[in-house]
């Protein structure tokens, strides 16, 4: 054990625990950042915009893209509740549920499929309110077995009454491999087919 003087005292100093360790070669400052020059959802899609969030990150990105992040509680419940308080003042509203992630992440299968009908069960009460467009995915997925974000496909459902029917009758992975937005679609398209169906869209050319 070496030893070192501090403000004239001696002190005893452990040898460093990372010695043995491979040199590092990145940095990685999550929370730590300027505000990026993104553009703004209402300038690219041309809606006013909310997101119902309560986890931190969510509600920061909301706010950083130009959406109004809305107070809600903690509870799937609490979210569905601000949506139908809040429907008339909004074109878009980004709802997300983290519970399902962590559950994932848990490596709680039970538990997740719980928390997937908690929010099934809050569905018809969305429909009422008569929405143009529904869109329901995921950010990533998040499987049990592996107790982490993984590589695998996420379903997506996109709904409205301009949409053609396609021959799913269940919202799962494999179901949605044979929908009518074909096996895989790139995220970047979903915005533009829901602002098609929503009739949001002017036509260009013919």
């Amino acid at each position: 054990m070496d030893e070192t003087v501090l403000f004239g005292h001696w002190m005893p100093v452990q040898p460093f625990i990372l010695t043995d360790q491979d040199a590092a070669n990145m940095v990685l400052l999550r929370g730590f950042s300027r505000r990026p020059d993104w553009p703004l959802f209402p300038d690219v899609f041309g809606l006013k915009a909310a997101a119902i969030a309560s986890y931190p990150m969510y509600r920061g990105v909301a706010q950083l893209v130009g959406m109004e992040a809305l107070e809600t509680g903690p509870t799937v419940e609490d979210r569905f509740r601000v949506l139908k308080e809040r429907w008339q003042e909004y074109d878009f509203f980004f709802l997300h549920v983290k519970r399902m992630d962590s559950a994932g992440e848990d490596g709680d299968f039970e538990r997740k499929v719980s928390l997937i009908e908690e929010v099934d069960a809050l569905v018809p009460g969305l429909m009422e309110l008569g929405p143009d467009v529904v869109v329901v995915t995921g950010d990533h997925s998040t499987p049990a077995v592996l107790r982490s974000h993984s590589w695998h496909p996420v379903p997506a459902i996109l709904w409205s009454k301009f949409c053609r029917p396609d021959r799913v009758e269940r919202f799962g992975e494999r179901e949605c491999m044979g929908g009518g937005l074909g096996p895989r679609i790139p995220a970047t398209e979903l915005m533009p087919l829901a602002l098609a169906n929503a009739l949001r869209l002017q036509k260009y050319g013919a």
